[in-house]
């Protein structure tokens, strides 16, 4: 059963119908938009349905809010291009990665004091590397450490006794209730407690494959998914996909027709490192696409609740009536990067993950289920994820503004909705690996696009995390990779 048809929420809708107001420009930039109340009473809504609303626009740059002044409409200055779409090799690879050494740099920079080029230190390396979320003003430490510490005192026994459950009830009732807001109605019974989300993938993919067979995914992708697959022997067939609305389904069609696809691993919300959100639509054809072949789809929703009050949050798994979709979470990017737990519903192959967890020791701490499920089920999470979502927003345009000065000229940024990260595209004459050398030699470190695809493509590209600490600092950091990057095309 799934909730995928019901309707965006009220606030959404009236928000969507000003939103395209601004765009056909009725509203035009600078001018005062209707008080929260006459939104209210035009609409035959509460004041503060009207004022969600306002939050819905204000989180996607369309109008700012002025003290005492109302709403405005937002200047839309011109940034830069997105990417292009990619194109890669219409055969399957096998996964070679020889990227290892960089892999390592991008999480484990270099110590000790860092000299952004004319001699200005900087007590600690940089890096704009990994994807999970290092700020601690994300989270919330002291809640954090009360539900650790009474999951402790209560189920102390745990510590002393072995299990090899597919996981505490109490955490897959959590995890079926926040669920709900991914579009799905999840059964507790049917969920799996995993020790993280990459965790999921794998044991999906050893449910529904053999060494050899193809897999079928976005390209660019997690880096993390290439070694993954690469460690199973599997082959990757690299799917176009766009920078704003995901994986080209043509091109996806177009592969099921000539390729033994035995998979499809996909991030239709928030894909990493894209940022693309897949429509509604297009997450109903792929789920039907895939149905009709018999083909599971393994749907990864790690980054869906950054998209908090965002009606596009909702999961392809919302669209499944058959089993076909097997999905996979964690909330180490939203709720506790240390309590390092996921979950997948595994359709059709609930038995088969199930016995494979078993087997493989995975087994989960009972201890840091009871505080995850602790966690999951107080009040305040919507709410914080909102405040983060609008948070890494505004850090996301600030970048992109700074990448648009500081990078050279013909630089293309992606423009994710939510999200950590931001992927750049650089001329195509620059070398991204060089780039990243340079930057390594002054304590500044990213992601290579060289690491984000089977293939020898994107090495003028790079992914950059902005999970981190975002002060001058960083600000600096930044300014210094643009500034190496126009050294090294002579601009």
């Amino acid at each position: 059963m799934t909730t995928a048809d019901a309707p965006a929420p009220l606030y959404a809708q009236i928000a969507q119908r000003v939103a395209r107001l601004i765009d056909g420009e009725v509203f035009k930039t600078g001018q005062r938009l209707p008080s929260v109340r006459d939104l209210a009473a035009q609409n035959g809504v509460s004041v503060s349905t009207a004022v969600q609303a306002f939050q819905w626009l204000e989180e996607r740059h369309l109008v700012t809010a002025r003290p005492k002044a109302g709403y405005f409409v937002a200047p839309r200055g011109k940034g830069p291009a997105l990417p292009a779409v990619s194109r890669p090799p219409r055969h399957s690879l096998l996964v070679q990665r020889n990227s290892r050494t960089e892999t390592i740099a991008v999480f484990q920079p270099q110590q000790g004091e860092v000299s952004f080029g004319a001699g200005y230190p900087v007590p600690q390396p940089v890096s704009f590397g990994g994807a999970c979320p290092k700020d601690p003003t994300f989270f919330d430490e002291d809640r954090v450490r009360v539900a650790l510490a009474r999951a402790t005192r209560v189920h102390r026994l745990s510590l002393i006794e072995y299990t090899d459950s597919p996981g505490t009830p109490a955490l897959r009732e959590a995890v079926a209730r926040r669920a709900m807001h991914l579009g799905c109605q999840l059964a507790a019974d049917d969920l799996i407690i995993t020790t993280s989300c990459i965790h999921a993938v794998g044991l999906c993919l050893r449910a529904v494959t053999q060494p050899g067979d193809v897999v079928a995914l976005e390209s660019p992708t997690h880096f993390g998914f290439l070694d993954l697959l690469e460690s199973l022997s599997l082959r990757v067939l690299e799917i176009p996909t766009h920078p704003k609305h995901g994986l080209s389904l043509a091109a996806l069609q177009l592969a099921l027709d000539t390729q033994p696809v035995k998979a499809v691993l996909s991030v239709p919300t928030l894909s990493n490192p894209l940022g693309a959100v897949m429509k509604h639509a297009d997450k109903r054809a792929l789920v039907q696409l895939l149905a009709a072949r018999q083909i599971p789809l393994i749907e990864d929703v790690v980054f869906n609740d950054l998209l908090a009050s965002d009606e596009r949050r909702k999961a392809a798994k919302a669209f499944d009536t058959e089993g076909g979709v097997m999905v996979c979470g964690s909330f180490s990017k939203t709720v506790a990067p240390g309590v390092r737990l996921g979950w997948v519903e595994a359709g059709r192959w609930k038995d088969r993950v199930t016995t494979l967890k078993r087997v493989q020791g995975g087994p989960t701490n009972v201890v840091l289920e009871h505080a995850l499920a602790d966690l999951l089920s107080q009040g305040g999470y919507e709410g914080r994820m909102r405040r983060l979502s609008a948070l890494m927003k505004e850090r996301l345009r600030e970048a992109r503004g700074l990448i648009n000065r500081d990078f050279p000229r013909g630089t293309r940024v992606s423009d994710p909705s939510a999200g950590y990260t931001l992927w750049v595209e650089l001329p195509e004459s620059l070398d991204a690996m060089a780039l990243f050398q340079r930057c390594v030699a002054e304590g500044i470190t990213f992601g290579p696009g060289a690491l984000f695809t089977a293939t020898d493509r994107f090495r003028h590209c790079l992914r950059l995390s902005f999970a981190g600490a975002w002060t001058d600092v960083e600000r600096q950091a930044l300014a210094r990779i643009g500034a190496l990057a126009r050294q090294l095309g002579g601009a």
